[in-house]
């Protein structure tokens, strides 16, 4: 499942677009660069019942926004993306 594909996932579970979860971490104070991955897994857990998977790709958007790795766009492995920018804004219909 690609990177932009867990977050599509999450936004159909939750009802929450990737923007929002930075949004709300934010006014959490989970956005801090010291805050522990853990910490902010076990308010998705507790707040959205998102799994340590899915949960750390929310953790990704909150430490390092948009962007992915290029080794994994255009790549033939499970975590394949077209592009090394993630759409934040909520899934394309």
């Amino acid at each position: 499942m690609s990177f932009q594909a867990y977050l599509d996932n999450i936004e159909l579970k939750t009802g929450k677009k990737p923007r929002e979860f930075i949004e709300i971490a934010r006014s959490l104070g989970l956005t801090d660069p010291q805050t522990k991955a853990g910490d902010i897994l076990a308010w998705l857990k507790a707040d959205f019942d998102l799994g340590r998977g899915h949960g750390m790709a929310i953790v990704h958007i909150i430490k390092h926004g948009e962007e992915i790795s290029e080794k994994h766009v255009g790549s033939t492995g499970t975590h394949k993306d077209p592009s090394s920018k993630l759409n934040l804004e909520g899934r394309k219909e």
